[in-house]
């Protein structure tokens, strides 16, 4: 095994797929400084070469699952999900699909069910702030000691500037940015940093007009952090509940809302195969 830069083949698509790049099984700068970045986490020597050793850190002892067949966005059978997720949804998934890797019906469903749970079935889109005492407490708890959450309670703005202050390439709680650059989204964007990372991505400067992540971009966005975490390599081993734990754990940082997720995922994956 010795993948390089100017290696091509179905190997090299692994390997980009593992590392939540575009995979068209061809070994380039963009590839070689994602090995780099991976091995240096993994405490391996970074040279960017995929010898026998990086091959099975990532994928273990044994070859990887072959990666799926790719088809393009408008062979999905888009139709199929009329009357289970908004038309308005529906008209963004083709674009969002060939720009951040959605390639097959499995990711597509893997995507889609967190992204309906995480937004309660495709309605929220900007983060709801309005918490009273008492919720402050259990959420934010850290942020609110003594009887601080007192002065903060029922103030969105007032609220998002405290918690995301200082965080996430933000200014401290005078500078608004906690607000400006509150999550939106579908599943929900958050941060200064992430807004930036996307707008490079994107080409649109949603740090100056942050709400277009709500109005133009919510499932865009989404699968920006999909994509950013490297989450297609998980959605690729099965359709199973197992994979779909997986996925959750990723989004959710635990197993919340777990099994509404699972409903979906068998919901949208039983009609897009």
């Amino acid at each position: 095994m010795l993948l390089k830069n100017g290696s091509k083949g179905e190997e090299v698509k692994q390997l980009q797929t593992l590392l939540g790049l575009g995979a068209d099984g061809s070994f380039g700068p963009m590839t070689e400084a994602k090995v780099k970045e991976w091995q240096a986490k993994n405490g391996l020597i970074a040279d960017g070469i995929v010898g026998d050793n990086t091959w099975s850190k990532m994928f273990g002892a044994t070859a990887p699952t072959p990666v799926p067949t790719v088809i393009p966005s408008s062979s999905f059978k888009l139709d199929a999900l009329k009357g289970h997720i908004p038309d308005a949804v529906i008209a963004q998934i083709p674009d969002t699909a060939a720009k951040f890797n959605i390639t097959t019906p499995l990711r597509l469903a893997h995507f889609l069910a967190q992204c309906s749970h995480e937004s309660g079935n495709f309605k929220t889109i900007n983060e709801n702030l309005n918490y009273s005492v008492d919720g402050l407490k259990r959420v934010f708890g850290k942020y609110f000691p003594g009887d601080l959450a007192n002065s903060y309670a029922k103030q969105p703005e007032k609220i998002a500037n405290r918690v995301y202050g200082n965080r996430m390439s933000n200014g401290d709680e005078a500078s608004g940015d906690g607000y400006r650059f509150r999550g939106r989204g579908y599943i929900q964007l958050t941060g200064r940093a992430n807004y930036t990372k996307f707008a490079q991505f994107i080409g649109e400067d949603v740090t100056t007009n942050p709400d277009l992540v709500a109005s133009k971009f919510p499932l865009a966005s989404a699968a920006f952090f999909f994509n950013s975490n490297n989450l297609w390599s998980i959605c690729d081993k099965g359709a199973d509940e197992a994979t779909v734990t997986a996925v959750t754990k990723r989004v959710n940082g635990g197993t919340l809302g777990l099994v509404d997720r699972i409903k979906h995922f068998n919901e949208y994956y039983n009609l897009l195969k």
